[in-house]
């Protein structure tokens, strides 16, 4: 044998050994991320089981994949894990890649389409707290969701897409998304006095979209919903923000703990549950929240409707409602706050444009404070927390 052709075969057997090697330690970096990926849903009380592990190369997808929750199982088919490798934080998977789902029975079902998220970390024990106590992704993204009745289509949502940023540098991690359209089809109602009101404002069919963002650092648990808005076409947009502390990874730990053993036990003890869960709430101190209302024509709709069933002109609905107000916020206690709001729903109802109520106090209230202040002196409530009402702003 020729010297250049024994060099050849000891190249290529060589490539052989290499190629084998590294293919077992994909394979083996994948199972464990597989494992690790099972250990941090049974942490959040949910059970995943698979029938098989196909790796290729840093590329893996769990065959026959099962989900057990609440002592219901449901199966998700397979789950493609794309880019696998290990990481100081933990395992990172470029993309994870869901089958297209389905759920239900003769009563209602379920169609998840396009489900797909990147930048998925599995962290580490000493990692977990500081991506939020389970599974990390940068995007997360659903082409479609539609729940049908028979042959009926009764709500559906299109391009549901979230990203989150990961905390740096004792950063907070940051998180935004959006649903480009949802429907709903009120038609389906049967109570004849509800179908009629749903008929007469013209909402039979409901259409519109949502935004949010905000960002939460899970080592304080501070938490931000800096943004909430769901719009709803030719009616208006609900805003909501909240802002909290003490939201932790251990606080939604115990939480979940509770809530597992509510399920259960349905059948336990109502009052001792219900102390647990207040035990459980007064980890938290509330700093603001927020509702407002943009209208987009719904005011009108409803005042309109109200007095075309009283007989009545819609300026005199608004001005019912206006002399309403002060009575039914007369019983908080709060002389300045009935004032305020008075003076802002009369402000709203001769010209709709925005209605807002916040709550903000001059420092974080305990919820325990909160509780408290609720069952022993309800009229100083709204003074605590700051209650504002103003509309148009």
């Amino acid at each position: 044998m020729s010297r250049p052709t024994k060099a050849m075969r000891v190249l290529a057997l060589s490539a052989l050994l290499a190629s084998t090697a590294m293919s077992g330690a994909y394979a083996q970096v994948a199972d464990q991320a597989a494992e690790r990926l099972k250990v941090l849903m049974e942490q959040q009380g949910t059970t995943l089981s698979w029938d098989s592990v196909d790796v290729d190369g840093d590329d893996a997808v769990l065959v026959g994949v099962q989900v057990e929750a609440g002592g219901q199982t449901e199966s998700l088919g397979d789950l493609a894990m794309n880019g696998i490798s290990e990481t100081d934080d933990g395992y990172l998977i470029d993309e994870v890649l869901f089958d297209s789902l389905s759920f239900g029975d003769d009563d209602g079902s379920l169609a998840i389409e396009g489900v797909e998220m990147s930048g998925v970390l599995l962290p580490n024990d000493d990692k977990l707290d500081q991506f939020g106590g389970t599974v990390f992704y940068e995007t997360a993204e659903v082409a479609s969701v539609v729940f049908t009745q028979g042959d009926n289509e009764i709500a559906s949502m299109e391009n549901l897409f979230t990203e989150m940023t990961a905390p740096v540098d004792g950063e907070p991690m940051e998180y935004s998304g959006s649903v480009e359209t949802f429907s709903v089809d009120l038609s389906i109602v049967q109570d004849p006095q509800q179908a009629a009101i749903i008929k007469a404002l013209g909402y039979e069919q409901l259409s519109g979209s949502l935004g949010f963002a905000g960002d939460w650092q899970p080592a304080d648990g501070q938490f931000k919903l800096s943004q909430f808005d769901l719009a709803v076409d030719d009616a208006g947009t609900l805003g909501i923000t909240v802002d909290l502390g003490g939201y932790t990874p251990q606080f939604l730990a115990s939480l979940r703990d509770l809530q597992m053993q509510m399920a259960a036990n349905p059948e336990g003890d109502n009052q001792a549950q219900g102390l647990a869960m207040l035990g459980l709430m007064q980890q938290l101190t509330f700093n603001s929240t927020e509702i407002s209302f943009k209208d987009d024509s719904l005011t009108n709709k409803v005042l309109e409707f109200v007095a075309n069933s009283q007989g009545a002109k819609p300026a005199d609905v608004a001005n019912q409602a206006k002399a309403v107000i002060p009575f039914a916020m007369g019983q908080l206690g709060n002389p300045d706050l009935t004032m305020q709001a008075t003076q802002a729903v009369s402000a709203y109802l001769d010209n709709p444009q925005s209605l807002r109520i916040a709550a903000v106090p001059p420092s974080p209230v305990p919820f325990a404070l909160i509780a408290a202040a609720a069952m022993s002196a309800p009229a100083e409530l709204t003074k605590t927390l700051g209650v504002t009402v103003t509309a148009n702003d």
